[in-house]
């Protein structure tokens, strides 16, 4: 099956957008080939606010409507717990309630960006999609990552080079409850990381301290600017560690 030929099997939808690559393919996909499809981001404490400004940005560049929601996952004991399956309810509180919203404004079919090269056996979040009705068409379809940034290249978004972008959840180490006030340091840290010209970083909590994982190519301008990176992230963390087994 192609995207097309989803799409118009399914020519009315609701695109879970996360301003991401795969979920702005899909959001493209549902406007060319559907008949009508609404954008739904989802704004909570493991988002940084740039997504929400991508997401936007790319819902007014494809003239399609974006629904903001609030979702407020860290309410639930197995979220905040951070155990091993806390993807798995996160995404059951946030999907609930962009099925909810789409439900109540005409869209029963509620989309996500999952694609090919996704494995569940790594992603606990994909059960609670599939619970939720929720359809997947870049795995559908067998799109795997490589293929949706060719698709988005060729469909000229602005986000086919975007790096993946986990939620923030993700640095805090699993077994360690989450609060707000870590999630908004590494906020903070990945932020001034990005102003110092770094990309496809993260800043993880190390107990006190921040542990950066970048790329192997970056690792240069990181000891080079060794202090200006102190400087920055220093009022937040103990102390300021960098990886050196590089991100892949």
């Amino acid at each position: 099956m192609t995207l097309q030929e989803f799409f118009e099997q399914n020519p009315r939808t609701a695109v879970a957008f996360s301003g991401g690559v795969d979920s702005a393919v899909v959001l493209w996909a549902a406007r060319t080939y559907g008949r009508q499809v609404r954008a739904y981001c989802v704004r909570s404490p493991f988002q940084p606010k740039f997504e929400l400004e991508d997401a936007r940005q790319l819902a007014q560049r494809l003239g399609v409507e974006l629904t903001v929601l609030t979702a407020h996952p860290l309410q639930r004991p197995e979220v905040a717990e951070n155990g091993p399956r806390r993807c798995y309810y996160c995404k059951q509180a946030v999907f609930s309630l962009i099925c909810r919203e789409a439900e109540k404004d005409g869209f029963p079919l509620v989309l996500d960006g999952s694609n090919a090269s996704d494995d569940p056996a790594e992603r606990p979040g994909m059960q609670a999609l599939l619970e939720a009705g929720v359809r997947s068409p870049l795995r559908e379809c067998g799109l795997t990552k490589e293929a949706v940034r060719r698709l988005a290249r060729q469909a000229q978004l602005p986000v086919w080079n975007k790096p993946a972008y986990a939620c923030l959840a993700t640095r805090i180490p699993t077994g360690t409850p989450i609060i707000p006030g870590d999630l908004a340091r590494v906020e903070r840290a990945e932020q001034a990381l990005a102003e110092l010209g770094f990309s496809d970083y993260r800043v993880r909590l190390f107990h006190t301290a921040a542990r950066i994982q970048l790329p192997q190519e970056q690792m240069p301008q990181a000891l080079a600017c060794r202090d200006a990176l102190v400087e920055r992230l220093g009022a937040d963390f103990s102390e300021i560690l960098l990886d050196l087994q590089p991100r892949g």
